[in-house]
């Protein structure tokens, strides 16, 4: 399945609102954010949905926990993500609320093409529901904990639900999913979520209930309105519903669906990965190119709870450390796609020797050698040695190795191709001792920082999309103007002559607490 060229749209989940968000939610949508910087500065036309999912059972009984109307609650806890999203930076083009009209709209049109394809049918539903993840589960996927209780594969208690349901045929389209799997074979990655899939439907779907009488927050079955939707017909429908559906001939829709990239995290694949594809192919609608499941963050080595008092809060991590060394640590750490845990050390750790002893080494001893022996401008290069040539060449290069990284969402392996020609410039600069050549050379002295001054330049385009702020700051000191800070303009060269601001620290080096507390 390609990639729509020129245009590209990716969404974050809707995230539940039972709750304040935590870095969970933060890390997904940050790894959304770097792609669409990206694809934006790759000359792409981006779409970027994130927002929020407020109906269902857990939201109705959070609510009266909080003793508050449900709608003034969902309100609460919708500002507090909208207020992640600043805090993190976020480029979103669009924030979706459920319980917006052109959603519910959206969703009974979405229903109403479903029930006359002959797709919905009404019975009755006997089975076990965890609350917690708003979701079904057969008899062989439970466990049963020491306190008797039986539990998900989540870990959410169960309970026996009996009530009357509609229900859509996901039976009958078990083939055709997995027809679709096979000729798409990247529409679900990494690929040991790919096999997870691919394993659940092999052995069988059967149709799945998508309504509710038990309780009332929820967008009404159109024609039953005793019926309100099943939480997850109604959440998937907001990716098409922020793009004007059901008029599929709007603009939005024309030029954005089918999604480039719907991201989530593992616990929500098969919703996105079974049931949305299915929906979308009763419905006659296309399906998106790619579903990539990230994995989860513990804290220390614990699972993060409110009981533990261990959750990290994104405004406690950003205060403390600063946006881009979040940004690029949470990116850094570990593969995309894998569990990682949070360690303040290891955070430290990445700051300190890779943002201020690689990289913000690399810039501050050129730069200064600049301001103090080429008056303040960029070097005049003389002949290029086969040195300089060899770590030309590799800045060079970057470009290319990003972008195939970038387009299959392996972000921790782009930053690595990064550091791997930051460590090797640093290696050149060492060799080559420029503050020697001041002595004996200094043509050669100015074709060496010219060269290291030219490598970090691709560098810093590149890191824009994960550091933004501190790459402006370099791309500042190296004379880079501003319309020249896109990725169309990454095989230009810094100007000789170009006058440069004093340089200052972009990476200041952070001093680790004996018990750091957020």
């Amino acid at each position: 399945m390609p990639a729509s060229a020129g245009r590209y749209y990716l969404t974050s989940p809707i995230y539940y609102v039972n709750a304040a968000p935590h870095i969970g939610h933060f890390y997904t949508t940050l790894a959304c954010d770097v792609l669409a910087r990206f694809m934006r500065l790759d000359g792409r036309e981006v779409r970027f949905l994130t927002g929020t999912d407020e109906h269902g059972q857990k939201i109705e009984a959070a609510a009266k926990s909080a003793g508050q109307e449900v709608k003034h609650y969902c309100d609460g806890i919708a500002e507090k993500f909208k207020s992640m999203s600043q805090i993190l930076g976020s480029t979103h083009d669009d924030f979706i609320r459920t319980t917006e009209q052109r959603h519910i709209k959206a969703v009974q049109a979405l229903w109403q093409k479903l029930q006359e394809k002959g797709d919905i049918y009404l019975g009755s539903y006997a089975g076990w529901y965890a609350v917690r993840d708003e979701a079904f589960y057969g008899e062989n996927e439970l466990t049963l904990g020491p306190d008797g209780v039986k539990r998900a594969p989540s870990g959410a208690e169960v309970a026996w639900v009996e009530e009357p349901s509609y229900f859509f045929r996901l039976s009958a389209w078990q083939d055709k999913l997995l027809e679709f799997y096979t000729a798409n074979p990247d529409f679900v990655l990494p690929t040991s979520r790919r096999n997870e899939v691919l394993s659940f439907v092999k052995n069988g779907l059967t149709d799945l209930s998508i309504s509710r009488t038990s309780f009332k927050w929820g967008i009404p079955v159109p024609g039953d309105p005793n019926h309100v939707m099943y939480v997850w017909l109604d959440a998937l429908t907001n990716y098409i519903s922020a793009l004007g559906y059901p008029d599929q001939d709007s603009a939005l829709f024309k030029k954005f669906w089918p999604a480039d990239l719907h991201m989530v995290g593992k616990d929500i694949l098969r919703f996105h990965a079974i049931y949305w594809p299915a929906f979308l192919m009763a419905a006659d609608l296309p399906v998106p190119h790619r579903v990539y499941a990230h994995g989860w963050w513990t804290n220390e080595g614990q699972k993060m709870s409110k009981s533990l008092a261990n959750v990290i809060e994104p405004a406690a991590l950003v205060g403390k450390y600063g946006l881009d060394a979040v940004r690029f640590f949470l990116l850094r750490e570990l593969p995309f796609g894998s569990d990682g845990d949070f360690s303040h050390r290891a955070m430290v750790n990445r700051m300190n020797s890779e943002l201020a002893n690689d990289l913000g080494n690399l810039l501050q001893r050129v730069l200064a050698m600049v301001a103090k022996n080429c008056e303040g401008k960029t070097p005049q290069p003389g002949k290029f040695t086969p040195e300089d040539e060899t770590i030309l060449a590799q800045s060079k290069a970057l470009y290319s190795s990003v972008k195939a990284a970038i387009e299959r969402q392996q972000f921790h392996e782009v930053l690595e191709t990064i550091w791997v020609v930051i460590r090797a410039a640093n290696g050149y600069v060492a060799a080559m001792a420029p503050w020697e050549l001041r002595k004996t050379d200094s043509a050669r002295m100015s074709t060496v920082l010219y060269v290291a001054a030219e490598v970090a330049r691709p560098i810093a385009l590149l890191l824009q999309p994960f550091m933004p702020d501190a790459t402006a700051k370099m791309l500042n000191i190296l004379g880079v103007a501003a319309e020249h800070r896109t990725f169309a303009t990454i095989n230009q060269s810094l100007v000789p002559g170009t006058s440069l601001p004093v340089p200052v620290p972009v990476f200041p080096r952070f001093v680790e607490e004996e018990s750091p507390k957020l």
